[in-house]
């Protein structure tokens, strides 16, 4: 096939759309990035109120090769647009029994750590590297950026995802060689960073701790709101066009083909195909409702396992705590029983376990001089599983509950300090975002949604409709969906005549 003249759209521009949009664009494919909100960057939308700067959403950056290949496609060096800063350690983790742990890659610091709580799981902290580095090699420098599009493809895989026991879960694999169960948390919540609880999610997603090991946890100057804009930059060097505020309502076929996209604004964009960056539910339900195809695919998808939601609250006070690290992991009383509450049964339960992000840690000029800039993240049952609850009501009473808390266990004069403070609600993933159930994650990693399982990254009826981002293969986080524009870049360039790179 022979490139058209008319552009290829990526609807949407979170980190995936904005990486294939690139890739694209360095191939030689004319490409245009349409983004329905006023800044891009998707769930990475950054607030801005009285002198603070607060990242909406991803803050942990792992795997910064996926995002340097982007710049080396120009002929650039990442390092010369975006600075990253190592942070360390890379998470403290605080239990309310008054235990720490600082977890980072320094690993006779955190055998010293473990040693002193429990002498057994220093071995057994090897050897889960061990098992973790294999699956690694497996699941993320083989697998992450290869398309499965059809079930051999899987069947290909699947020797190797039995030797590694890909059906056992994150924490099954954990308590094989951990024993203390605080340790046993702080090895296996890392799941939850893509939207899976750590005692469904297939053990495949231990590879993360590999990802951190090898290349560190890094944030960058200025949020990572920097990092979207120095992606959205190179994409404009080399000749991509950004339209934002511009929502699509309608991805347009014929024949089973696209033909093209219509804006809410009722213009119509010919196109030689589209790569949708949105909630894939959405897409097919809502962009391609009035053609079979996205008909049957919804019903589909609307039957499988979403991931959690989220609660969060964006705040700065006007007081430092330096007590605190820049990532923060807050566990509860309850672990199982508490994700049990979150993912199966929907309830919104008396105790929680945050994420608290103080980023001014690591660069100051996210806040005003002498004050901190905050997001608290709570863990939600997403609405397809919240039993009804009206979070319009809801919000406002959590938010307060999970201030009173923080202020009584971590961050003293809270509630004096306080500066600036909003919330974002599940109600807020689903309209702000079209996140199917207020999902932030989209669908559940599991291992019965992974892979050839998960939304395929080109459509299987209409063969110019591809997929990017947390979706479709190989899943959530942003070298997940990094990889997955990778993935789907290559068969859009081949199948539309692009120069391989």
């Amino acid at each position: 096939m022979t490139a058209s003249s008319a552009p290829v759209a990526v609807i949407g521009s979170g980190f995936g759309g904005l990486a294939l949009a690139i890739r694209l664009q360095a191939a030689g494919l004319t490409t245009i990035l349409l983004e329905q909100r006023d800044k891009p960057g998707g769930r990475a939308y950054v607030y801005q109120d009285q002198g603070f700067t607060f990242d909406a959403g991803p803050t942990v950056i792992t795997a910064p090769g996926c995002l340097e290949e982007l710049f080396a496609l120009a002929g650039e060096r990442m390092a010369e647009h975006v600075d990253l800063l190592p942070v360390m350690p890379f998470y403290r983790l605080f239990w309310e029994d008054g235990h720490t742990f600082d977890y980072s890659n320094d690993l006779l610091a955190v055998t010293r750590q473990l040693a002193a709580r429990c002498p057994e799981d220093v071995e057994g902290y090897r050897q889960f590297l061990a098992y973790a580095q294999d699956v690694f090699h497996e699941g993320y420098t083989k697998l992450a950026h290869v398309p499965f599009l059809d079930l051999w493809s899987m069947v290909r895989a699947a020797p190797q995802l039995v030797r590694l026991e890909a059906y056992r879960t994150v924490y099954d694999v954990v308590s094989r060689y951990i024993r203390d169960d605080h340790h046993r948390q702080a090895f296996s919540f890392h799941s939850l960073l893509v939207g899976g609880n750590p005692f469904a999610t297939s053990s495949i997603y231990t590879l993360i701790h590999v990802l951190e090991r090898t290349w560190g946890v890094t944030f960058p100057r200025g949020g990572t709101g920097a990092l979207v804009r120095a992606l959205v930059a190179l994409f404009e060097r080399l000749g991509g066009t950004v339209r934002l505020s511009t929502p699509v309502d309608r991805i347009l076929t014929d024949r089973g083909r696209v033909t093209g996209v219509r804006t809410a604004a009722g213009e119509v964009i010919p196109v030689s195909a589209v790569a949708s960056n949105a909630d894939v539910v959405h897409t097919y339900k809502a962009l391609l409702g009035h053609d079979p195809r996205g008909q049957s695919a919804a019903r589909a998808l609307e039957r499988k396992r979403f991931s959690m939601s989220l609660f969060l609250i964006y705040f700065g006070t006007k007081r430092r705590h330096p007590h605190l690290a820049h990532h923060n992991v807050l566990f509860g009383p309850r672990y199982r029983e508490l994700l049990a509450d979150i993912f199966d049964t929907g309830t919104l339960a008396d105790d929680f376990s945050l994420y608290l992000h103080a980023p001014t840690l690591s660069d100051p000029s996210l806040a005003p001089d002498g004050c901190e800039a905050f997001y608290v993240l709570s863990p939600v049952p997403h609405l397809g599983a919240g039993r009804g609850m009206d979070w319009t009501v809801e919000g406002p009473r959590y938010a307060d509950r999970i201030l009173d808390y923080l202020e009584a266990r971590y961050i003293p004069h809270l509630r004096k300090d306080l500066v600036t403070r909003r919330i974002f609600t599940p109600l807020d993933f689903q309209a702000e975002l079209h996140a199917h159930h207020g999902s932030a994650f989209s669908l559940e990693p599991v291992l019965t949604q992974s892979a050839w399982f998960r939304v395929h990254n080109r459509d299987d009826r209409l063969p110019n409709l591809y997929f990017v981002g947390a979706g479709t293969h190989p899943g959530a986080g942003v070298p997940g969906v990094v990889n997955s524009a990778k993935a789907t870049a290559g068969l859009m360039i081949d199948d539309l005549g692009g120069r391989r790179g």
